[in-house]
């Protein structure tokens, strides 16, 4: 439970970062994200609404730092 809990406090804003610095696009790292996290929550990866909630704010805070690491490059 405590590894869900870390995973999800810290994989999703990685993988916004990531996914921004690969395709050069905000707006396409945030979505591929978005698409596995819905794909985890279909398969049943995700049973616990905290830990949803707790993958939606990871996001955002992901989104919020690849915004400034874009606008820094720019």
């Amino acid at each position: 439970m405590l590894v869900k809990l870390l995973l999800a406090i810290f994989l999703p804003a990685l993988l916004v970062v990531l996914f921004t610095r690969v395709t050069y696009s905000l707006y396409v790292g945030t979505g591929l994200t978005i698409a596995l996290f819905i794909g985890s929550i279909i398969k049943g990866y995700t049973e616990e609404w905290y830990i949803i909630l707790i993958d939606a704010i990871s996001i955002g805070i992901g989104f919020l730092y690849a915004r400034r690491m874009v606008r820094k490059f720019r």
